[in-house]
């Protein structure tokens, strides 16, 4: 990421993802951020899947609903990669090629419009992450928050298996497994370490499974940190369907915005990796795209595709997309040779000098 570090086409794009956002946002400028890449993905909101707009930067994961395609966006959440962890998933009916995006403080699910697409986020999320780790001398995230279970996919209390949800009995979320639960079933409050200091909801199979093992995973700033939440039963006709709030239910989640065709292929715009000088890595990444015009001369690409070799002449300076993933030197030649299968298809590097 070098080459784009501090250029002014990157700092046109960063300034341009802040203007989308407008007062609704934070300011984005930052030294050494690069904007990496960007598109629609299908995000696993409360009561749906809804498309939303993610920007993927070297060091922070952006998304945002959307007003406008590729103009206007609002309800920024910031996530930093440093607790970023993703989990594949695997196809489930019309869900299919998504992953989830785990943190302390949110997990949710995400889908991409195709395999390859889901491939790319993929790696090149995970690169970021990985970078800012190695450079950070930090350890990933070992614990993260519950990925919550669609409001849809729970029709009666997951944990009495008696309570038929309505109008009337609501769903609440354990915010310590993610399970859909009655209010009966949810009687406690109690505070969980990267939930910040404020007591949440939990099922009572979670907060008994808290005490016996001694609060483990709370939150230990000295008060009292688990506490009974006798109002609930009360509200279980009163209270919203949310029962509560925190940073896996908020307001984005809520929207009434139509599930509209809008173009889901990302853009990337930086190399997902520093190629190594040394050996072949692999990538199984499908097709990708690079920005290419690194350096004084022009560049050529030589890649095979089912035993037919194509050579991709690069002008130097120019953003033109093509089908392979990197920045390319001028004094290097990067040799790309596939093997395909009924899956996907795999590329080999290997660098020349």
């Amino acid at each position: 990421l070098s080459v784009a570090v501090n250029s002014e086409v990157n700092a046109r794009r960063v300034a341009n993802v802040e203007a989308c956002f407008g007062s609704s946002g934070q300011p984005l400028a930052a030294y050494g951020r690069v904007l990496v890449g960007e598109g629609v993905l299908v995000k696993m909101c409360r009561k749906k899947p809804k498309p939303r707009q993610f920007f993927l930067f070297n060091d922070i994961l952006i998304y945002g609903n959307i007003l406008i395609s590729k103009r206007r966006y609002n309800k920024q959440h910031i996530i930093p990669l440093e607790e970023v962890q993703l989990q594949d998933l695997e196809d489930d009916g019309d869900m299919r090629n998504g992953w989830l995006v785990k943190t302390r403080a949110k997990s949710f699910a995400v889908y991409a419009a195709t395999n390859t697409e889901k491939k790319e986020w993929m790696l090149h999320i995970e690169r970021c992450v990985h970078d800012i780790l190695t450079k950070g001398g930090k350890k990933a995230a070992t614990e993260h928050a519950a990925v919550w279970i669609p409001d849809g996919e729970a029709q009666k209390c997951m944990a009495c298996q008696r309570t038929q949800f309505t109008m009337i009995q609501r769903r609440h979320h354990c915010r310590a497994c993610g399970s859909v639960v009655c209010a009966s079933c949810s009687t406690h409050n109690y505070r969980i370490a990267g939930l910040g200091k404020r007591p949440v909801r939990v099922c009572d199979k979670c907060f008994a499974s808290f005490t016996l093992s001694g609060m483990s995973g709370v939150a230990d700033d000295g008060d009292g940190i688990g506490e009974s939440n006798n109002t609930n039963k009360r509200e279980t006709n009163l209270g919203g369907a949310n029962g509560g709030s925190n940073n896996n239910e908020s307001s984005e989640s809520d929207d009434d915005e139509k599930n509209t065709n809008y173009d889901h292929q990302p853009t990337f715009y930086s190399p997902t990796t520093e190629l190594s000088s040394v050996g072949a890595e692999r990538l199984d990444i499908g097709l990708a795209r690079a920005e290419a015009g690194v350096g004084s001369a022009a560049t050529t690409i030589t890649f095979g595709d089912n035993n037919e070799t194509r050579s991709i002449p690069f002008a130097p300076g120019s953003e033109t997309q093509q089908q392979m993933h990197t920045h390319v030197p001028a004094h290097q030649q990067k040799q790309f040779s596939t093997a395909a299968n009924s899956a996907t298809t795999d590329l080999l590097w290997h660098t020349q000098s």
